[in-house]
């Protein structure tokens, strides 16, 4: 062990790799194991020194099992990396330990508002904005995506210095971030669902003389049930086996034109 401690230069080069590289070597097998090898291999080499026992060791612990979200990931290696620099080799058992331990709860948060929720809230946006001819929108998604990649990169430094403290402090708070972030996740679905999807019946049998509006009998009934219908049934579908996101989406497409052909439906 060099007793090295990690400077600037190395936060910069640690979030460069896990911006552009982190992902690179995902496979079924390990996942993310060799992106977080990759990220962090030259302060390993800092630490330990080059070719040495104690490098090789820990080069096999961090090839082991690993996937989080990617945008908390840097998070468990600014701790991984306080806790080597302090023990070295010893510290072994901790950072494994650590890394399957908080895999699992970023994972869960990370992608419920990084991945969904944002996404979710600035596409809407960007999309109605899109549709009535204002360009805005794009930058207003840009702006967020920028605003998400700070934080990715200013997160490192944060846990590196709080170390395994930052275990405990956030503890008591994941599960609240995660229920709170899932439920607005599912909020947010609903909200696109029944403002994205425009579709209404367009069918109006005639009982006697009189046309059957069938489209305002439903909306008494719930507003905006056919697009919860087209949504729920491409949800049953993804459930099934074989079925992919874009088997789903041809099927969705021969229907509408099909049924729009035949006057069922129509736009909205």
């Amino acid at each position: 062990m060099t007793n090295y401690k990690l400077n600037d230069k190395d936060f910069k080069q640690i979030n460069e790799r896990s911006l552009f590289g982190f992902q690179l070597g995902w496979n079924y097998e390990r996942m993310q194991a060799s992106g977080y090898l990759y990220h962090i291999l030259p302060q390993l080499r800092k630490i330990y020194g080059d070719g040495t026992p104690e490098l090789k060791e820990m080069m096999e612990t961090h090839t082991q099992f690993f996937n989080t979200s990617n945008f908390f990931n840097t998070i468990i290696t600014g701790i991984d990396l306080a806790v080597e620099e302090e023990q070295g080799i010893k510290g072994k058992e901790t950072v494994a330990g650590m890394k399957a331990g908080l895999m699992g709860s970023f994972a869960a948060i990370g992608d419920s508002i990084f991945a969904a929720l944002i996404p979710a809230i600035f596409g809407a946006i960007a999309a109605s904005m899109a549709k009535q001819g204002n360009p805005i929108g794009i930058f207003i998604w840009i702006a967020a995506q920028i605003v998400v990649d700070v934080f990715r990169w200013v997160q490192l430094k944060i846990a590196y210095k709080e170390g395994v403290n930052l275990v405990t402090t956030m503890q008591h708070t994941l599960n609240a971030l995660t229920d709170a972030a899932s439920l607005m996740g599912v909020f947010m679905v609903g909200a696109l669902v029944a403002t994205m999807i425009n579709v209404k019946f367009a069918w109006a049998p005639v009982v006697g003389t009189v046309p059957l509006n069938i489209q305002n009998n439903l909306d008494m009934i719930l507003p905006r049930i056919l697009p919860a219908l087209i949504c729920g049934f491409v949800y049953w579908m993804l459930g099934k086996k074989g079925m992919t996101s874009t088997k789903a989406i041809f099927i969705v497409l021969v229907l509408a034109i099909a049924l729009g052909a035949l006057g069922i439906i129509a736009k909205a």
